[in-house]
């Protein structure tokens, strides 16, 4: 037992010693993205919108070739990947995976050519079945963290017994289980490693250097420090409280809500957010247990715990409001980003949880003192927001996999001047990717003013590709610019671009010029 608490005691101290900040993304590449160049680039430079750490770094020659011959650097914002000398010619990939400061990989390619375009293809994404075993590891830790300590502190605090601890303590071991998964698996997605490679050092010695690692050592801390809460100690009860502040503080160390500028408010808003959590389904599973004995025993832990929960709820709503706002930005980001559509499924959830409590809390519970069906009645309710949290907890865990829209870096328009003696194009290309692009047209006199003209022709081409010239007619927009929408470039590459403007029936102006597209 004291071996135990001392090892809690440790893992907590550890826990504290490193730091966090937000979710990185990637600004800009050097060379661009789907470059065509006429010969091969000293470097290539990524750069960040925060500081980052290397962690995986590939290049895939235009041969196809795997080269394990680049060297990497790394200053602050930017990662600088030295070529070979012997580059061949072709379309050669970098694949990156670095580390950001709240502990998430940020993975992608850039791609360039080197005289004449191959077929070299970025490496395949990660493997499926890691994704998998993260997103079940996360679930496993909300249980241990939520069901698990949280059913303790409502025992030791709230029930005053320790009835119906048997699923907290199955939770707790869930949890613990999957705080040490989570610290290898995390490592395997940091690094781009197979499943296999968790039998050696290098997963968990890149994990612990994030701020996740030291995250999870609070909460497998605070999920010891509740299994010591469960025995005869005389401390058992300051034991409970203190893996109960434990759950808030593993959650405001790392991940993307906790390190979300302000820190100083989005780090005390997850706290709270965690132990409103934890408080409220810590206590279902206990209340099960005490509801299957009579009514007049329930009774008074559930009138105790009815008047705390109303206070955890509101906690739970201005928080959850507050974390909501600051990672959205924007309300249309509930449906137009993944993170949003995620917890739009959740808030559903919730609400139906809050129906649920509702109607224990004004209905059911009064009723218990009178109606010996009642405690029956209540029970199932109970049942029912168990499923509903797991689902919660399942629907959440989906938010590893998803930056926020706040870490979103809006695409730069890719832009290209085309100009004469007599008028000027300025060519704005969004997101200037292969895939579907919309095109605007600023036509204007040399001396900056707008051109008026009747009809606009875009022309795009890729010879190189075999891609012959596809005709697009575009049409004016309020702003007066003109517009062609969902253009489809099934290529990266240098496109080549006409524009035939008609100003009159009898004057037309045509300008040419190239359009370097990046690869998507």
């Amino acid at each position: 037992m004291r071996l135990l608490a001392a090892l809690a005691t440790l893992l907590l101290v550890v826990g504290f010693a490193t730091g966090v900040s937000a979710h990185a993304a990637l600004v800009a590449v050097e060379p661009a993205s789907g470059s065509m160049l006429a010969s091969a680039p000293k470097a290539v430079e990524l750069r960040f919108n925060e500081t980052v750490t290397p962690g995986a770094i590939r290049l895939i020659d235009g041969a196809g070739r795997a080269r394990d011959d680049v060297r990497v650097n790394a200053s602050g914002e930017t990662i600088s990947v030295v070529m070979p000398a012997d580059l061949p010619q072709g379309t050669a990939v970098v694949s990156y995976r670095v580390i950001s400061q709240d502990g998430h990989p940020v993975a992608g390619s850039a791609i360039f050519s080197i005289g004449t375009p191959t077929g070299t293809q970025p490496p395949a994404n990660a493997d499926g079945g890691l994704n998998v075993l993260i997103w079940l590891a996360r679930v496993g830790l909300n249980l241990g963290l939520f069901v698990g300590v949280g059913g303790v502190f409502f025992a030791r605090w709230v029930a005053w017994s320790m009835t119906g601890m048997t699923v907290p303590r199955v939770a707790l071991a869930i949890g613990l289980t999957s705080a040490v998964v989570s610290i290898g698996v995390l490592g395997l997605d940091l690094l781009g490693l197979p499943l296999s490679a968790l039998a050696t050092m290098a997963p968990w010695k890149v994990a612990s250097g994030t701020s996740a690692g030291p995250a999870l050592l609070v909460a497998i801390a605070a999920m010891l420090f509740a299994l010591l809460a469960l025995g005869h100690a005389w401390c058992a009860r300051a034991l409970a409280i203190i893996a109960f502040v434990g759950v808030g503080l593993s959650l405001a160390m790392t991940g993307h809500a906790a390190t979300a500028p302000p820190e100083l408010l989005t780090r005390p808003t997850i706290f709270l957010h965690g132990l409103g959590v934890a408080f409220w389904i810590g206590a279902l599973a206990p209340l099960v247990a005490l509801l299957s004995k009579t009514s007049a025993a329930a009774l008074p832990v559930v009138n105790r715990f009815s008047r705390i929960a109303a206070l955890a709820v509101g906690v739970l709503a201005l928080t959850g409001l507050a974390l909501a706002i600051v990672q959205l930005e924007k309300p249309s980001a509930l449906v137009e980003t993944r993170y949003g559509l995620i917890l739009s499924i959740k808030l559903a959830l919730v609400l139906v949880l809050l129906a649920l409590a509702a109607l224990n809390r004004f209905r059911l519970t009064p009723a218990l003192a009178g109606d010996h069906k009642a405690a029956q009645s209540l029970k199932r309710s109970i049942v029912l927001e168990c499923a509903i949290a797991l689902g919660i907890f399942a629907v959440v865990a989906g938010w590893r996999f998803t930056p926020p829209p706040r870490t979103i870096i809006p695409e730069t328009p890719l832009a290209i001047h085309i100009h004469t003696d007599r008028a000027m194009f300025q060519v704005l290309v969004s997101p200037g990717k292969a895939g579907i692009d919309d095109f605007v047209l600023q036509l204007m006199t040399g001396e900056g003013a707008v051109l008026e003209a009747k009809e606009v022709t875009l022309t795009l081409s890729l010879p190189e590709r075999g891609i012959e010239p596809m005709e697009r007619d575009a049409s004016r927009g309020p702003d007066r610019y003109w517009h062609v929408r969902k253009v489809e470039l099934p290529f990266a590459g240098r496109w080549h671009v006409r524009i035939d403007a008609l100003l009159s029936d009898f004057e037309k102006i045509t300008l040419e010029d190239e359009l370097e597209v990046a690869a998507p």
